[in-house]
């Protein structure tokens, strides 16, 4: 019995269709019922139910996959324990990056796991739209704090971004300049919603007081929500990195500048029910340590200048 195939069986269990697994995996679907054939034949047991356009587990395959996913594990660990921390990897990886303002350190960072590994193959995917990671077989992801369910994930805290609020010259103009926390609730506020379809309307304001906002537009990327708040849509909060270029221009100006910036963190996370493959456990020592340095030997440390004050954002 292969464990390639035990773990094409696993991938065919979380997209819940032939179809969708074969076309992750990048593989005919032809192959992978052949593959999956052969592995029911093996055991003797039947393991999916098939129908047109789904494929649910028989209860034998339901209980071959919870004794399969701790095997797994076991394996992939007991593999890096055999080969060292200097042997190289192969496989697939697939990484999901919410846009966030650190973005080309992660991907240099990637990119360098890759040139450690050149026998590895990896999919990049950039997006703020919400994803299953099980059913799309994702990996690994670098996401917000609340934009994942911490009871279905693992997560590694890497990186704290401070976020402020900001608004056009134009808005403050119509609108007029919100000077007290009361004041805020009263502007129109670009919503964000984040990848598990939560709204961000309860903003953080400071350290210690939250406020309810409201707002016409919800947008889901950082690049919509910049380009709504240059445009006069109303306030929006986003990471100073991403507004940085436009407060020093005068395109944007950002509110209360004496209030202490919540801190909001990004997360590298990985599915808890899913084994972990040596792939992403090597990646995952890679990240933390790549950031680390980076963050240590000033690279990722970045200084925004705000009507002459300079701040640092890490």
């Amino acid at each position: 019995m292969k464990t390639e195939d035990i773990a094409l069986f696993h991938r065919i269990v979380e997209t819940g269709s032939l179809v969708e697994a074969a076309d992750i995996l990048n593989l005919p679907k032809s192959t992978l019922s052949r593959r999956l054939q052969a592995l029911e034949d093996e055991l003797n047991v039947k393991l999916f139910h098939r129908q047109s356009r789904a494929m649910t587990l028989t209860a034998s395959g339901s209980h071959f996959y919870d004794k399969t996913t701790p095997m797994l594990a076991t394996l992939e660990q007991t593999l890096s324990e055999l080969s060292g921390q200097e042997a190289q990897v192969a496989g697939h990886l697939r990484i999901l990056i919410f846009p966030i303002p650190e973005i080309l350190h992660i991907t240099h960072a990637i990119f360098e796991f890759m040139d450690l590994n050149p026998e590895l193959t990896v999919e990049i995917i950039v997006s703020s739209e919400p994803k299953d990671m099980i059913r799309n077989n994702i990996d690994l992801a670098f996401m917000l704090e609340d934009a994942f369910n911490e009871n279905e994930m693992v997560a590694r805290h890497i990186i704290d971004e401070t976020v402020h609020f900001f608004a056009s010259p134009e808005y403050l103009e119509r609108a007029g300049k919100p000077l007290t926390p009361e004041e805020l609730p009263a502007h129109n506020s670009i919503l964000f919603r984040y990848p598990n379809g939560r709204i961000f309307n309860e903003v953080p304001f400071g350290k210690e007081k939250t406020l309810s906002v409201t707002g016409n537009l919800c947008v889901n990327s950082l690049g919509t929500c910049l380009e709504a708040t240059l445009m006069g849509r109303g306030i929006s909060m986003m990471p100073l990195p991403i507004a940085q270029e436009y407060v020093e221009n005068g395109k944007l100006v950002m509110l209360f500048e004496d209030v202490e910036p919540y801190e909001g963190k990004c997360f590298l996370v990985y599915p808890s029910r899913r084994f972990i493959s040596l792939a992403s456990q090597r990646f995952i020592d890679h990240m933390m340590l790549a950031l680390e340095t980076c963050i240590q030997n000033g690279a990722c440390d970045r200084q925004a200048k705000t009507k002459g004050a300079i701040k640092p954002l890490i």
